[in-house]
Order: structure tokens, then sequence, then C-alpha cells
């Protein structure tokens, strides 16, 4: 037997030809499970395609036949499966062929009013589902922002004097939003539209003044951070079947407490508080001086701001306010529909709470919850009030 020096390297022959063939193997392998995972993904987008052109060829068939006059399936049926939710809600997004069929493709006839963003149009979902329909027109940060506080502030805010937002829908630069139908349109055009305010009552005026004092109740005092409404204006009251009032348009609302250098100076003339327009100043004292307008509409039947000359105007505020402190004159200046029949002392009382609340100095002014608590035993149980008629 040979001796093996202990230093001497052990040299070990490889076979090149077997360790060839198991790379060859390798990558053989690796190769087929690829290809198995590529056939699987374009097996995978070829059902989707199939499914998702099945889809629109039976959402476009369903518009067809709603158009020929069959009605359409149920509103909570037709709404898009994806939803915008938040802590306290969520909000239906809406195919815009959807809103295409129910306002048979927006319609002149359909318009139920006009502001300066766009119109609303009513929807008829089927016999028993109606909306109105709020388009957005132009396109813009203004229009944009606007469009988007709106749906935030609605999606969060659930209460029975404010608008209730069932969906929205965007479609290129347009956006829509759907809200609840309100038969008896907005206490503007009851006021100052063709009826002139004679479906109106005293009882009924009274009524509507708690309903938008209450929901003004809730922006400032119950909703966590307060909320200021910032365009309370008697178009943006509307009017159910009831005539119960509900606030809408959020476009414009804000936090309480937002630094003024980043708020933009937005409202509509006649409504807007001094300061706020003067020195820029917003707090929840400038929604209650819209209020005092709106009361004075209620209770006058005049508009906001009326043209005197081709360059004079005149707000209902500098009209009214003189005459309102004077009980002589003050049954003079009420609306001629309901001129006599209220009680005097309920009078002298809603013309109290509608000078204290138009003051120039924010600081005169009430909280709203104290405008609440002045005007709920001047109306009628009946009415959501307290006053028993005997």
């Amino acid at each position: 037997m040979d001796a093996q020096s202990p230093g001497t390297p052990v040299v070990r022959v490889v076979d090149h030809q077997d360790l060839n063939t198991r790379i060859l193997v390798a990558l053989i392998v690796a190769s087929s499970l690829l290809g198995c995972l590529l056939l699987s993904l374009v097996c995978f987008w070829i059902c989707r395609y199939r499914n998702l052109k099945n889809s629109n060829e039976k959402t476009k068939q369903n518009i067809d036949i709603s158009a020929k006059g069959v009605s359409l399936s149920p509103l909570k049926e037709r709404f898009n499966s994806s939803r915008i939710n938040s802590k306290k809600g969520s909000v239906a997004i809406i195919d815009y062929q959807l809103l295409e069929a129910a306002t048979e493709n927006f319609r002149d006839n359909n318009i139920l009013g006009e502001g300066g963003r766009g119109r609303v149009y009513k929807a008829r979902f089927d016999e028993k589902s109606l909306a109105a329909v709020k388009s957005l027109d132009g396109s813009g940060q203004d229009a944009e922002r606007e469009f988007e506080n709106e749906l935030n502030w609605l999606v969060k805010i659930k209460h029975q004097n404010v608008i209730s937002l069932m969906g929205y829908c965007i479609n290129g630069e347009m956006r829509f939003l759907v809200y609840e139908m309100m038969h008896n349109g907005s206490l503007e055009s009851q006021l100052h539209g063709p009826s002139h305010g004679s479906a109106l009552t005293w009882p009924l005026r009274l009524k509507i003044a708690v309903n938008v004092a209450r929901g003004l109740e809730y922006l400032h005092e119950h909703c966590n951070p307060p909320v200021v409404h910032r365009d309370l204006k008697s178009s943006n009251v509307l009017l159910d079947s009831n005539f119960n009032a509900k606030l809408s348009d959020f476009g414009l609302a804000v936090t309480a407490g937002t630094q003024n250098k980043n708020i933009k100076l937005s409202g509509t003339l006649g409504y807007v508080a001094p300061e706020y327009l003067l020195e820029g100043k917003l707090t929840d004292k400038s929604d209650v001086f819209s209020f005092g307008v709106v009361l004075l509409e209620l209770l006058t039947g005049r508009k906001p701001v009326e043209k005197m000359s081709p360059s004079h105007c005149q707000s209902v505020v500098t009209w009214a306010m003189p005459q309102l402190t004077d009980r002589l004159k003050l049954p003079n200046i009420v609306d001629p529909v309901i001129r006599d029949t209220m009680d005097l002392k309920h009078l002298y009382q809603v013309a109290a709470v509608a000078v204290l609340c138009v003051q120039t100095e924010p600081s005169y002014r009430p909280l709203i919850t104290d405008v609440l608590h002045s005007l709920i035993p001047l109306v009628p149980l009946e009415f959501g009030g307290s006053l028993k008629i005997s």
C-alpha cells in the first residue's frame, strides 16, 4: 500500500457533461413555469374583457329599453357598487348613462332651476324614485373645489333640515350631484316667482324660518368642528311637499375658525355680512346676518336687493330697518299676502329677531340657538313649534 503525504492536495475530476445537463433541465423547468404564468394572465384578462363587454351591453340595453318608455330598474339597484365612505355615511357613484336616461337626455322640460354654476334637472329613475340632478358646468379650480367641498360636507352632515345627497357622477369635465327631490322648489321661487308667496301662509313662513334656524344650529353647535355655511339665501332653502325647509348648496361652506387669509371672498349680494364683505372676517355670526335677510324676505315678500333706478339699488335691510322698530309703520311693510293674518304681538317679536340678526356689529347679533328659541314659541304645534292655538 502506497503511503500518501498528509500535505498533498486531493484532485477531483468534474464531469462537465453532467453539470450542463442539470443546468439545461433547470432552464427548461423555469421556462415552463414562466410560460404557464403568462398563459394564466392572458386567460384572466380575456375573461375580464368579456365580462366587462357583456356588462356594458346589458347597461346599454337597459338604457335603450328605458328610452322606449319602459321604467328603469329601481334606483338603488342601478347605482355603481363603488362608494365614497366617511365616518358618518357613504354616497353612491352613479353612471352617467343612468343620469341621461333618468333626465331624458337632460331635456329642457326637466329643468327645475338654474344657478351660477349650472342647472338642476328632475330625474325619474322609476315610477317611485324621483331625484334632483345638479349639473356643475365649467372647468377650473373654483368649480372643482366647490364640487369636492359640497360632496365632502354632505357625506358627513346628516340632519332633517339639511338636504340629503343620494350620489354623484363625474363625466369628463362635467360634475353632477344627485339630491332628494324637493317638490316645492326653493324659497326664492315661492316668494319671488309667479305665485308671489301665495302658498306661504304666516304659520308656514314661521315654520320655514324655524327649520332654517334648526339647520344652522346643527352646523354651528353640533358639528365637530363647527361649520359656517357662507352662502345662506332663499334660493338655497329648499322646500319638500309639506314645506319642510332644508339647507342646500354647501360648495362654499368652511370650518369655523378657518384663517381668513385662506378664504376667498364669496357669497351673494344682499346676504353677505358687512364685516365679511369689507374686512374678510368670517364667523358663525355671518350666517346669522344672512338668516336675518331671509327672515326679512319671509316677512316683507321683498327681494334682498331691489333696483330703484338704473344706477341705484337698495337692500331690504336698509329699506326695512327704520320701520321694523316702529310699531305703527311695521304692519305696512308686511307682505300683502299675509298682512292682517297674524297676531300683532307675534309680528313685533319676529321683527325684533330680524333687527338683531342684521346688526352691523357682529357681537350684537344673537347666536342662532337664541334665535331658534325665540321663534319656536310663535309656531303652532302642528308646524313643529310650541304654540298652542285655542
